[in-house]
């Protein structure tokens, strides 16, 4: 009995729809069209615009994904452009720098009164208390121990035996067992620099408390040691105490860098005994 319902309910309601569509397919608008074209228009127009605005959103989130996609690859080629193009900055900046200081080192061996042979920096020592570096020159280029070495900014040291064959270790000036003979470039004030574990790491001793010595004052070797040549320069004075006895206590900065020293040369000079005090007089 329900079903018999059910099935007369039906039958009534697609009655009423096919009626509504009749009447609908009769009756016009005010502009003349049919009102159930009007309606299909309107109903399918909606259905048409929510589709293509569906589409669109997918077209743009498509596009949005490829250029997203296509600016993550052009990103990523710019980041290894930028790094290649920073390695070559710093290629060039360090063969710029090199190139600069081999000038200053052939500049001070054409300016140079006594033979010389460059040589490269090839190790350092660790140790903070034997100050020395080793050159990749050695007996096979005539190079024996005690000669002077010296860069464009002044005395670095001398060579220290025995003398490998391509190779040779250099104390440094600023050593505490090292020692030059020195005075002031102003008013020849004459003494002795040592090195000392202090800063600055170098002093020069042995000068009379009556010297004229002041800082700032320019200090070259003297020559009297017989392994520096006379007027290279060892730094300047950047302290000056009156000490305990006779002698000024007297701080001298060093003009070479020795932290940085990759080229030097050799002072191919066979190194000669001490002058004496009866030789200067």
């Amino acid at each position: 009995m329900l079903d018999i319902r059910k099935r007369t309910g039906y039958l009534f309601l697609a009655m009423v729809v096919a009626q509504v569509i009749l009447v609908s397919a009769q009756v016009q608008t005010k502009k003349g069209t049919r009102l159930l074209q009007a309606v299909t228009f309107e109903v399918f127009s909606r259905f048409e615009f929510t589709t293509a605005a569906a589409a669109g959103r997918t077209r743009n989130l498509w596009s949005n994904y490829v250029g997203l996609r296509g600016a993550k690859a052009e990103n990523d080629v710019l980041k290894r452009r930028v790094a290649d193009l920073e390695v070559q900055l710093q290629q060039e900046h360090a063969l710029a720098t090199r190139s600069q200081r081999l000038q200053a080192l052939l500049d001070l061996k054409s300016q140079a009164t006594v033979p010389t042979l460059a040589a490269e920096v090839i190790a350092g020592n660790p140790d903070p208390v034997l100050r020395t570096v080793t050159i990749n020159r050695g007996s096979s280029d005539g190079v024996v121990a005690d000669m002077a070495v010296i860069a464009p900014a002044g005395v670095v040291g001398r060579v220290l035996g025995p003398v490998a064959r391509h190779a040779a270790r250099v104390q440094l000036l600023i050593d505490r067992n090292a020692a030059a003979g020195a005075m002031t470039e102003r008013t020849r004030a004459g003494g002795m620099i040592v090195g000392a574990d202090a800063k600055p790491p170098l002093r020069m001793e042995l000068v009379s408390s009556l010297a004229d010595v002041k800082v700032g004052d320019a200090v070259v070797a003297s020559g009297v040691d017989g392994i520096y040549p006379k007027g290279y320069t060892i730094g300047r004075v950047e302290s000056v105490d009156r000490g305990t006895g006779l002698e000024l206590a007297i701080g001298v900065k060093p003009g070479v860098d020795f932290s940085s020293l990759e080229e030097v040369l050799v002072v191919m000079t066979p190194p000669r005994s001490a002058t004496r005090d009866e030789d200067v007089k």
